[in-house]
């Protein structure tokens, strides 16, 4: 039988529906489209409460996470199909999500709840169960480096850190507290996705309250803003060369840009849209597509959620 137990993932969805909520009344609403969805396009999350985060796995594979419960599921872009494959212990939650896949993990952003989770992907057994923050907050988003895992706090501005060894030993979490623009915390929701660039050598992460992107030195915690780079209603992204792909959820598209070798700037080169986007948050990967999970937070009593398969570019 399916859980449907309460955590804090629950009140805190509430919360970051009612922002983006709010935030959608300064900007024109999505138009309206009579094209029915293609089904061929969408792949369902059997079962899920909600959704939220994606990540790449071996070949076609994908992992994506249900938002509420912390359930876990795996799917293919070829065979369009997902299942359950991990069920997460009561109490947990599924924000962001990154793979290595080297060492067989799946790290999981906690949300409310302040921790981070750490997964076999081979078996879907639980390795690790990380208290990132006792500080609140909301941890939201993870990627990887070749040192190990960086999660995001959408409340404070700092990031955490677990070391991941060579053979996929882990350490214990370290701080880094951010300086410069990312550091900002006046809005209501502040830092969120985060990728590796250059190697690992730098973070950069998206600021939905400023509509921004910054790069982060992981060495010291300084920021920089990306010029050229304007993103309204940010959530994930992701990174694979020059080329960043921003979710912005608010406005149901996905923007691609080049950044300069550098990482000082960007320019945009176009505009994924699909009639299929509800309210995406986070993006996979995949060779030449991109698996973009819909949130659904603007509507209300969803109870059926998937992911949507568009080009990368």
């Amino acid at each position: 039988m399916r859980r449907r137990t309460q955590n804090p993932a629950q009140a805190f969805r509430r919360t970051a529906i009612a922002f983006i909520a709010l935030a959608a009344l300064f900007i024109p609403a999505p138009l309206a489209t009579a094209k029915p969805p293609t089904a061929q396009s969408l792949i369902e999350l059997t079962g899920a409460t909600g959704a939220e985060g994606i990540a790449p796995g071996r070949g076609s594979t994908f992992y994506a996470g249900d938002l509420i419960l912390g359930d876990i599921y795996r799917g293919d872009i070829r065979a369009g199909t997902a299942q359950l494959f991990i069920d997460a212990p009561a109490g947990r939650a599924a924000v962001g999500m990154t793979t290595d896949l080297r060492n067989s993990l799946l790290f999981v952003a906690g949300g409310g709840t302040g921790h981070g989770y750490v997964y076999n992907t081979d078996t879907g057994a639980a390795v690790a169960d990380y208290q990132l923050t006792t500080l609140g907050g909301f941890i939201n988003d993870v990627t990887l480096t070749p040192d190990g895992a960086w999660f995001t706090n959408s409340a404070r501005g700092e990031l955490y850190f677990v070391p991941v060894g060579q053979h996929g030993e882990l350490g214990d979490v370290e701080t880094l507290t951010l300086s410069g623009p990312a550091a900002n915390t006046s809005s209501a929701f502040n830092l969120n996705g985060i990728a590796a660039a250059a190697g690992g050598s730098t973070l950069i992460v998206a600021h939905s309250g400023n509509g921004a992107l910054y790069t982060v030195d992981p060495a010291t915690g300084a920021s920089a803003a990306i010029a050229g780079v304007s993103v309204p209603f940010v959530d994930g992204i992701t990174v694979q060369g020059s080329t960043l792909w921003a979710v912005q959820n608010g406005l149901n598209q996905v923007s691609r840009f080049t950044l300069a070798p550098d990482l000082s700037s960007g320019v945009m080169q176009g505009v994924i849209e699909s009639a299929d986007f509800q309210t995406p948050t986070t993006a996979a990967l995949l060779g030449n597509t991109l698996a973009v999970v819909n949130a659904k937070f603007f509507t209300p009593g969803a109870t059926e959620f998937e992911v949507v398969l568009v080009p990368a570019r």
